[in-house]
Order: C-alpha cells, then sequence, then structure tokens
C-alpha cells in the first residue's frame, strides 16, 4: 500500500518597504529596534568582514516566521563560531544571522525567549526549502 505524505512548505513573502516596521512591531515590538535588529547586525558584522552595514529586506513565512538580509546580490566570506568558513548570498547569510540570534536571544531567560525559539522553528522550517540549505546548516549546526 502507498501512501503519501502531504507537505505544507513554508515559503517567504517579501515585506513591502512602508509595511515593515507594522510588521516587525507585531511580531516583535519594542524588541526589535532595541535587542533583535542589533543582535542581528552585530553577528552580521563579526562573520561576514565584507558586510559594512545598508538596506535589509524583510521576509515574512507563510508559517508565521520572520527573517531579514542584506538588501544586495553580494555573495559574502563567512567565517562563523563553529569553524564553518564558505561563501553564503545574502539571502542565506541572513538566515543564518537570524538563526543565530534567534537561538541565542531564546536563552536569554526573558519572558520573551519563547517567542525567540518560536521564530528560531520556523525559520529553520522554512531553510530547508532554501536553495543554499546545506551551507546554511554547516554555518549554524
Amino acid at each position: 500500500m502507498k501512501t503519501e505524505k502531504s507537505q505544507n512548505l513554508a515559503t517567504h513573502t517579501l515585506v513591502p518597504e512602508e509595511q515593515q516596521m507594522d510588521v516587525v512591531d507585531r511580531l516583535f515590538g519594542l524588541r526589535f529596534p532595541l535587542e533583535l535588529e542589533p543582535f542581528i547586525f552585530g553577528i552580521t558584522e563579526r562573520m561576514a568582514e565584507r558586510y559594512k552595514g545598508g538596506l535589509w529586506t524583510f521576509n515574512q513565512l507563510s508559517n508565521g516566521g520572520f527573517y531579514m538580509s542584506p538588501d544586495d546580490n553580494c555573495t559574502y566570506h563567512v567565517v562563523s563560531d563553529n569553524f564553518f568558513q564558505g561563501d553564503l548570498s545574502a539571502d542565506a547569510l541572513g538566515i543564518v544571522a537570524c538563526l543565530t540570534a534567534y537561538s541565542h536571544l531564546s536563552f536569554s531567560g526573558s519572558a520573551f525567549s519563547h517567542t525567540y525559539a518560536d521564530h528560531f522553528y520556523r525559520l529553520r522550517e522554512y531553510m530547508f526549502e532554501h536553495p543554499d540549505v546545506m551551507e546554511i546548516l554547516q554555518a549554524t549546526d
């Protein structure tokens, strides 16, 4: 007997610039500008020497998740804390930075820790649909 597994694949939607603040306010409130965003920027600066700041794209996930990535078509050479070294697209770099931030902040012990953990797992679910999944896994595991 053959059985088929129904999969609801997580997808992403680019958030228009004029809606970005509404989206992050709904998802994270003041924790976004005060905690999450600076944490993501700091991780990115440490991992990718070429990254020098700039605009970022915001992405909503169909499973309720969120990630952001540098708004460019650059490839970044990344050195992560787990000794991974390799080249990542801007989108993949953003996913790695967000996964790392969500993971660290989920252990903060704050009342918001569970929200960061939820976003980690939602982004990780989407990551498996990303064309750079192997590199993202290597950089985060």
